[in-house]
């Protein structure tokens, strides 16, 4: 990576028992670095928004907190679990511990909206249906769709489609949610009810909340603290006020939405004269 690329480094961005911890965090993907030597902790409890822009590794930093991707370099502790370190058995017990709500909510089209929040129950849990049954409704219920329990996907509008993968990804009461890009083309009710539902659901369930997002206007609305990633860095941390007051190029271009800085326009490319064969390779 070009240094004048590459973003500058966000001071004190360690907390003390953090629920999520990385150290030394390294990763080439493509012969790109992705990361290079990051250090973040996710708070317990709390909201933290993950962002920056497109292709900086906001999901590979999810894949690497849930163990999809190992890293070249750099630990990753999840409630205190090198990550990296643990054999199939305790990562899929680890998993369990981790909901995840996906941008396109990934509901299985063929089963009801009560089967699709049934579903990991069924797959990992061997429960009486009584009590399955009143799991599944209790969470149809934190998210308003109750009533909406015997309707297929194909029913739902966008936002209901996403309340009902939050259902799923809450059902089994997880201590960790990763919601990827959650407001990806909601209408603005559908918004500010997702945006009620994961304050609400992280106030009343005490979970913590990692929000990967572009929409600064939302995230304001919900995080108690924002990371910016670029350049393999964390460019810049702290509140949204404080990100949306920031300075620096990075939060101002990513922030303004300003087409050219840090991150530029033209893809890096040969002398344009000299591919168009309009002029001579200089010396």
């Amino acid at each position: 990576m070009n240094a004048e690329l590459r973003a500058p480094v966000a001071d004190d961005v360690l907390i003390p028992d953090p629920l999520i911890k990385v150290r030394g965090l390294s990763t080439v993907l493509n012969s790109k670095t992705i990361f290079d030597k990051v250090d973040v902790d996710i708070p317990r409890g709390r909201i933290t928004a993950v962002m920056g822009p497109s292709g900086t590794g906001k999901t590979t930093l999810m894949r690497h907190i849930t163990g999809q991707l190992a890293p070249d370099a750099g630990e990753v502790l999840v409630d205190g679990q090198n990550v990296v370190k643990l054999d199939r058995a305790a990562l899929f017990a680890l998993r369990e511990k981790i909901g995840y709500l996906f941008q396109n909510s990934a509901l299985l089209t063929d089963y009801s909206v009560f089967e699709n929040v049934a579903f990991p129950l069924r797959q990992h849990l061997d429960l009486p249906e009584v009590v399955l049954r009143n799991l599944v409704l209790t969470k149809l219920q934190a998210v308003g769709l109750r009533g909406a329990a015997h309707l297929m996907p194909h029913e739902l509008s966008g936002g209901m489609m996403r309340r009902v993968a939050l259902a799923r990804a809450i059902v089994r009461d997880p201590m960790l949610i990763i919601y990827d890009e959650p407001f990806v083309g909601l209408d603005p009710i559908a918004l500010n009810q997702i945006l009620k539902l994961i304050r609400t659901l992280n106030e009343t369930l005490g979970i913590t909340t990692i929000l990967v997002a572009h929409e600064l206007a939302a995230v304001r609305q919900v995080a108690d603290h924002i990371f910016l990633i670029a350049g393999g860095k964390i460019a810049a941390h702290g509140t949204p006020d404080e990100l949306a007051r920031g300075e620096t190029p990075w939060t101002k271009q990513f922030f303004t939405g300003a087409v050219d800085g840090p991150v530029p326009f033209q893809y890096p490319a040969p002398d344009y004269a000299v591919q168009l064969g309009l002029a001579e390779a200089r010396a």
